[in-house]
């Protein structure tokens, strides 16, 4: 069983950067495809971004399309996510994911079985 722990949140003007870190243990973590999603309040969990288990494909919603960036460090088991130019509506709490079946995609929401704590983003006007 995997366990997931994202940090590297906070509270950040419009315009600005962060960079989201998740750190997995329990599985082999180059054997999985990681992604990224957010929940804004009374919204439903969306995709973000996705990275193949060996990297080489990285899928984005459009809405981030550009300005963010994920990619991962197997050697470290850590999956990072690098928002640029952020937006108030770039606000809310992002999850760390693995998908449940190894050497994967990235790229379909439905795949993805386990699941971070959370850390949340706040972007202000």
């Amino acid at each position: 069983q995997v366990q997931l722990v994202e940090s590297g949140g906070g509270l950040v003007q419009a315009g600005d950067s962060l960079r989201l870190s998740c750190a997995a243990s329990g599985r082999t973590f180059s054997r999985f495809a990681m992604g990224w999603f957010r929940q804004a309040p009374g919204k439903e969990r969306e995709f973000v971004a996705g990275i193949s288990w060996d990297a080489r494909r990285a899928t984005y919603t459009d809405d981030v399309q550009g300005r963010f960036t994920i990619s991962r460090d197997n050697a470290k088991s850590t999956v990072y996510l690098l928002m640029n130019n952020l937006k108030p509506e770039d606000t809310a709490v992002y999850y760390c994911a693995q998908e449940t079946i190894g050497y994967g995609l990235g790229n379909r929401a439905a795949n993805f079985g386990s699941w971070g704590q959370g850390t949340q983003v706040t972007v202000s006007s």
